[in-house]
Formats: C-alpha cells, structure tokens, sequence
C-alpha cells in the first residue's frame, strides 16, 4: 500500500490500471453500475411461454434462422447462441428430447453432445480467439439452472482479462460484440464442418 494509504494507489497498481481506467472507491451500498444493454430487457419483460423453448426453438420452421440463433442440428442436438450469455459466443449444446436428467439421455446422445462440445470450441477458437473454454451442465435450480426442465450443456469462451474488476468490484459484465455480429462469425464455421462430416 503506498506511503500515505492511498488504497485507490494501491488496487490501480494490483490490477495494473491505465491513468485513465482507475478503480473509483465507492461508499458501501451504493450498488452497482449500469450499462447499456437493451437487449436484455426483453429477458425480464416478455411473458415467459408455457411451452419448452428448447423443444419449440428447433421446431420453428417460419423465423429466419438468423433469429433463432440456431447454428449447428445434428441427429440428437443442436447448437443454439445463448441469448443472455456470459462472455461473447457463449452456446449450447441441446438434446431433442425434453428431459431435465441427464441420466434419461441415451448414451449415444451422451456422445452426440460432446462431439457438438468439441466442435463448438473448434469454431470459436478460429472465429474468436479463444483462450480456454468453461463447459458445463447447470441441472437443477440450486444448480443454477435458468431452464429447469430441459438440460443443456453450456460452452463458454474465455480469454485472459475476461473476468476483470468490472464483474469483481462494480458488479458489471461487459460483452464486446452483439448477437446478430457473433452469430454472423461463427455460423460459416458450422456450415463448412457439418458438409467435412
């Protein structure tokens, strides 16, 4: 901590901060920032459906694919953007069947999502530059879950730097590019290895 007990010194030199990015002490309370991100609101002011939107998304044959999200079918899944992601390119790998068990899936099906898995981080990788990769299954809300009744498998793209103070201290994530940009970049890396299969 520098001489005179600055803290504000001291976490702009930890976090390695440019003069003009410096962390801002704020009183305790005061909540978090807010950024512009007005797509988001439609994830808490449209009416929630009473059917399975994983079950009703592949079905949807009348929406343009672009608005879908879709980017990826295979024989027992697909490959859909997540429309409230966590970093940039965030997908899903979703099973046709409707189910919340993961224990209910055939072990083809198993197998299926995995190879989705593998070939989702292949396209990220040369479409965004990814670093490294979360994947994982939220099952159950304790767990997380934001779709309770229909499993799906998340693969997160991470970069070094993508969980910086803005998410630890001022409770704000950033996400560099919007859908319609990331499904633009990453959909001609599905097309051309669903015709090498």
């Amino acid at each position: 901590m520098p001489e005179n007990g600055d803290r504000k010194g001291s976490i702009d030199q930890e976090l390695d901060l440019e003069p003009e990015h410096t962390y801002r002490d704020r009183p305790v309370g005061a909540g978090a920032d807010r950024l512009w991100a007005p797509w988001r609101i439609v994830y808490f002011t449209e009416p929630r459906p009473d059917e399975c939107v994983f079950c009703t998304l592949p079905a949807d044959q009348e929406s343009p694919v672009e608005e879908t999200l879709i980017l990826c079918r295979f024989g027992s899944t697909y490959v859909v953007m997540n429309k409230y992601p966590y970093n940039t390119g965030h997908l899903m790998v979703v099973p046709y069947e409707h189910t919340d068990n993961i224990q209910d899936l055939a072990p083809a099906v198993h197998a299926e999502m995995f190879e989705a898995a593998a070939l989702c981080m292949d396209v990220i990788r040369e479409a965004l530059n990814a670093q490294g990769f979360n994947i994982g299954l939220n099952l159950g809300k304790a767990a997380g879950a934001g779709i309770l009744e229909h499993l799906h498998l998340h693969v997160v793209p991470r970069w070094m730097g993508d969980t910086n103070f803005m998410p630890v201290l001022m409770d704000t994530k950033v996400l560099s590019e919007d859908l319609a940009g990331t499904y633009k970049r990453l959909r001609p890396g599905f097309d051309r290895r669903a015709t090498q299969r």
